[in-house]
Order: structure tokens, then C-alpha cells, then sequence
């Protein structure tokens, strides 16, 4: 999953795995479509394994320590009228004939790959020098897992999520903050490490 610094996974998650005799035997009745892949395979129970965790890997992840999250998918598209004008800074230009506009999708601009993207709200200041402040939405394409130094990633330490600059230096990895208030992070050998997604696009409301 996502972009590792090291040649192995390295360590595991606390309280991954499954434990020593905690093993079920489940029955289940299958009508249909289902009971007809079931039929059609040499393994059923390797089948239905893998079909579980497939299942859980595309769950949802947890970002409430980071902030609020929906996946772009799930909003509602906006079209918003578009001129095709040049807006110089302290030269007046009219915008106001509705006849060279034209009807844009905000999500599918800010989104091109919607089934792939997140909306995320973001809770926190160590990243205000890169212009995101707590309160701000940023858009994050999970498809780019290989961000440059300078990109924004929302990377995943040991199953907590976070919002920094990912550096590799001499072969270790650090996560770097955009507030001089915050340190940086070196991620270690034994880290559950990964870049989850990169932020395409910051959302916030203009300020004083």
C-alpha cells in the first residue's frame, strides 16, 4: 500500500494479526449469481478469504484525528457559470454578460479522478506555511501515491493518519511539517509506513 521507504513492510501494527484460537467456522446459504461463482471455484474457502480482505482493504480509513472526510464520489456535482476573460489585478473588466459564459462542473475541474479522491477538512495548523489552516478542505487523489518533497501527501504511520511533506534523506524518511512550531518526524524501520494520497487542490475561505 502506498510508497514505502524500506525494502520490507517493516513492523506491524499493534494488535495486528489474528490471535491463537480465535479461528470461527461459519455456514452460509448462497442463492443466485453467487452460488454459481462459488460453484466455479477450485478453492471456495482460499475464494471467499481473499474476497473478505479484499473487501476490508476498501474500507473507508479512519481520518478523525485528521480531519473530516468524504470521498468525492459521494458529493454532489455544482456547475458554475465560466468566462473565458484575463482578470488584471487593479484594471476594471466587466463580467456581467451572461452570453459568453459558460456552464463548468466544479467537482469534475477540482476532481478529474472523483472515484480515487477525498474531500478532507482539516483539523491543525502544522502545515499554515503551505497554506492550509484548520477549517480548510483539501482534496487528496489516493491514484498519486509518489509525491515530490514539495507536494503535500496524507500519509499513514502505524494506522494514524497525518498531513506533512514526505523527504527521503540519505535513505531515511522524514515527514516534514509546514510550521516552524512543529518537528520533524523520521519514519523508522519498524514503522507501519505509507503514503496514502497527495493533495491536488486547497479549498478555504478568502481572509483578512
Amino acid at each position: 500500500m502506498g510508497k514505502d521507504i524500506k525494502s520490507g513492510r517493516g513492523g506491524r501494527r499493534p494488535g495486528a494479526g489474528r490471535p491463537k484460537g480465535d479461528a470461527k467456522l461459519y455456514t452460509f446459504r448462497a442463492g443466485g449469481e453467487v452460488a454459481r461463482v462459488l460453484d466455479a471455484q477450485k478453492d471456495r474457502t482460499a475464494f471467499i478469504k481473499d474476497s473478505i480482505e479484499k473487501a476490508l482493504e476498501r474500507r473507508e480509513p479512519d481520518f478523525s484525528r485528521l480531519g473530516q472526510a468524504v470521498p468525492a464520489s459521494r458529493t454532489r456535482g455544482l456547475k458554475v457559470p465560466s468566462f473565458d476573460v484575463r482578470v488584471v489585478a487593479g484594471f476594471p473588466v466587466p463580467l456581467d454578460n451572461d452570453e459568453k459564459s459558460q456552464d463548468i462542473d466544479m467537482l469534475r475541474l477540482l476532481c478529474p479522478h472523483p472515484e480515487s479522491s477525498y474531500l478532507i477538512r482539516v483539523v491543525g495548523d502544522s502545515m499554515i506555511d503551505a497554506g492550509i489552516l484548520s477549517g480548510d478542505i483539501v482534496i487528496v487523489d489516493k491514484s498519486n501515491r509518489n509525491p515530490t518533497p514539495k507536494e503535500i501527501a496524507v500519509c499513514e504511520l502505524n494506522g494514524e493518519y497525518t498531513l506533512e511533506h514526505f523527504v527521503e534523506e540519505d535513505g531515511r524518511g522524514w515527514l516534514v511539517p509546514a510550521n516552524p512550531d512543529y518537528p520533524r518526524f523520521q519514519v523508522k524501520k519498524e514503522d507501519d509506513f505509507s503514503i496514502w494520497g497527495t493533495v491536488t487542490y486547497i479549498i478555504h475561505k478568502a481572509r483578512d
